[in-house]
């Protein structure tokens, strides 16, 4: 089992930053990769981006890349978005999840998954 809790969501206006963590707890000691995705009103829930265990093979969506990076840091048990160009079509519940094994792009890839951090964007 792997708890996940997301920190860092908040106001911001149009072209400002934010910078999420999800920090990982229970059976962490095995390879898992961690992704984040997100769920506006109205919308279903859609990947964003995704790091596997080594921190080295990582994914972004189309829409969040060159503006969104996903990071790790394997001692702190803890993944980053750091989110820059922010626009209001960014404005979601923005949720990290992990799996074990190499990284998924979709919804039923992850079986754990944080309680959500809210993110809005005003123009």
């Amino acid at each position: 089992q792997v708890q996940l809790i997301e920190s860092g969501g908040g106001w911001v206006q149009s072209g400002g930053s934010l910078r999420l963590s999800c920090a990982a707890s229970g059976r962490t000691d095995s390879q898992f990769s961690m992704g984040w995705f997100r769920q506006a009103p109205g919308k279903v829930r859609e990947f964003v981006a995704v790091i596997r265990w080594n921190g080295v093979n990582k994914y972004h969506a189309d829409s969040v890349k060159g503006r969104f990076t996903i990071s790790r840091n394997n001692a702190k048990n803890t993944v980053y978005l750091q989110m820059n160009s922010l626009k209001p079509e960014d404005t979601a519940v923005y949720y990290c999840a992990a799996r074990y094994g190499t990284e998924g792009s979709t919804i039923d890839d992850y079986n754990y998954w944080g309680q959500g951090t809210q993110v809005t964007v005003s123009s």
